[in-house]
């Protein structure tokens, strides 16, 4: 019986425990979720008294706007009261005026009605013929002043927009030159460039139509050329030869070939990052691919593609000036010159090229206008091709933007490389030396070594004829004959 006092003292004892435990857990979590719900409370607080001072900032930036507002209008009201005091005032000069011719003839037919032997109604229209003669040359010169004045207002807005354009255009410039040079490790790669006997040096030459000038400036190899497409190749090449260590013929050819694919498909995205840069994407891809060519074309010592990007910014602010459609301009702007890249393929005028090829693709009629109109071929027929037509003289006309000695140099060492190639038997042609040397490469399935001499001699006697230059110019014809075949060695079968 103790036992079973004990057992229910000891239960009890442990209820009460438990429940004193309980109830001490619960205001623990209790407190927990107080202090949690404060937290959350100062959050919600926060992001109130965050989202208040952005709504009374906003009010203040629409007040400002407001105001900002108000007060344009205002001017332009003030404006409008003051043209209307002028028109008032110009009224009353002019009512004046009349008022003072009125009285005028009054008074002079009365005297002449009394000093001549004429009624009062012939004094009246003779005087009236005069003064009517005196009002019409008034009239007239009134009239020419404000012609004046609508000439030199026009003329400042004219001198206004190409202002504005320009200003906000500041094109960078990029003077062309003839030459490019590599910067070596050290003078024991020149060894590798020139090679055994030569061989490497003349099979670079042959190949990239470059002419290599390795002198005793040192740590330097010059490439030169009037072609900044050869060029650039041709450094590209010989930049990779010499990382590569392994410099000899087979291997320069090789290294070629995958240059020349490579630079197609740079060409392409150099032109498809400035049609997306100007915001005229899209083109048709053959027309991107042209834009990028134009990168290594110059006229005059002028980059071709950084001449039309120009036009193309140019042309878009001043349409914007005239209310023209900006996109069209700059559109037309920067595929004015775009028969440029294909002169050196094919021969003949840019203009007629370039409006050939960009109809050939769909391109605006404006587009093709302002290739003919930037030369004097047709009128311009819209705002945005006169815009062309300006943006093409401010972009070549500022000063030391094209250099004329440098484009006729130019067109003669193009005229003797076409006047080689012209002749049957003939691969390839580069005019080299700054043009005093014409290097020619011959098939020699065409041209037998008899052939050959006779075949240099009449181009030499072509050139004396069709082109003016100072000396001599030397003609060196190259007859190679290469045989390429593959030995294969079959294995046994299984």
């Amino acid at each position: 019986m103790q036992t079973l006092i004990i057992a229910f003292v000891v239960l009890n004892f442990g209820i009460i425990i438990g429940w004193l435990l309980g109830k001490h857990h619960a205001k623990s979590h209790f407190r927990e979720y107080e202090i949690e719900a404060k937290a959350k409370a100062d959050i919600i607080k926060n992001e109130a008294q965050k989202l208040l001072q952005e709504a009374k900032n906003e009010a203040k930036e629409l007040e400002l706007k407001a105001k900002s507002f108000e007060t344009i209008i205002k001017d332009k009201e003030q404006n409008l009261e003051r043209k209307l005091r002028n028109i008032n005032e110009k009224d009353s000069r002019l009512d004046e005026l009349i008022n003072r011719y009125k009285n005028k003839l009054s008074t002079l037919t009365e005297e002449l009605s009394k000093v001549a032997s004429l009624t009062k109604e012939e004094a009246k229209n003779l005087l009236f013929k005069r003064f009517k003669e005196e009002l019409q040359a008034d009239l007239a010169k009134m009239a020419r002043k404000e012609i004046v004045i609508a000439k030199e207002n026009a003329q400042k807005f004219a001198n206004s927009a190409l202002a504005d354009a320009v200003t906000r255009y500041a094109g960078e410039f990029a003077g062309e030159r003839l030459i490019n040079t590599i910067t070596l490790k050290n003078d024991e790669e020149k060894g590798k460039i020139i090679g055994k006997e030569g061989r490497n040096i003349k099979t670079l030459e042959q190949l990239l139509g470059v002419d290599i000038i390795i002198d005793d400036t040192p740590n330097v190899i010059t490439v030169s050329n009037f072609n900044l497409y050869r060029r650039a190749i041709a450094v590209e090449v010989i930049e990779r030869l010499l990382e590569d260590g392994r410099v000899q013929p087979a291997r320069i050819e090789e290294i070629h070939q995958k240059v020349i694919q490579e630079f197609e498909q740079k060409i392409y995205e150099e032109g498809e990052k400035v049609v997306i840069d100007l915001g005229l994407y899209p083109m048709h891809e053959e027309l991107i691919k042209l834009v990028g060519r134009l990168k290594y074309r110059a006229s005059y010592g002028q980059n071709t593609l950084l001449h039309s990007m120009e036009v193309a910014r140019l042309a878009k602010s001043l349409a914007a000036e005239m209310g023209g459609d900006e996109k069209l301009a700059a559109r037309a702007g920067l595929l004015h010159d775009i028969g440029k890249a294909l002169t050196q393929d094919f021969g003949g005028s840019h203009v007629e090229l370039g409006a050939e090829v960009c109809r050939k693709y769909n391109e605006d009629p404006v587009v093709i206008n302002a290739i003919y109109a930037h030369h004097g071929h047709e009128d311009p027929i819209g705002v945005e091709s006169a815009a062309v037509c300006t943006a093409d003289i401010l972009s070549s006309a500022r000063p030391g933007a094209r250099r004329e000695v440098l484009e006729s140099f130019t067109k003669r060492v193009k005229a003797l490389e076409s006047i080689a190639l012209s002749f049957d038997g003939v691969m390839q042609a580069y005019a080299i030396n700054a043009g005093r040397e014409i290097r020619i490469f011959i098939d020699a399935t065409k041209v037998n070594d008899d052939e050959l001499v006779l075949l240099t001699h009449e181009i030499a006697k072509k050139v004396e004829n069709e082109v003016q230059f100072p000396g001599q110019i030397k003609v060196h014809a190259i007859r190679q004959t290469r045989a390429i075949e593959f030995a294969t060695k079959q294995g046994e079968l299984s």
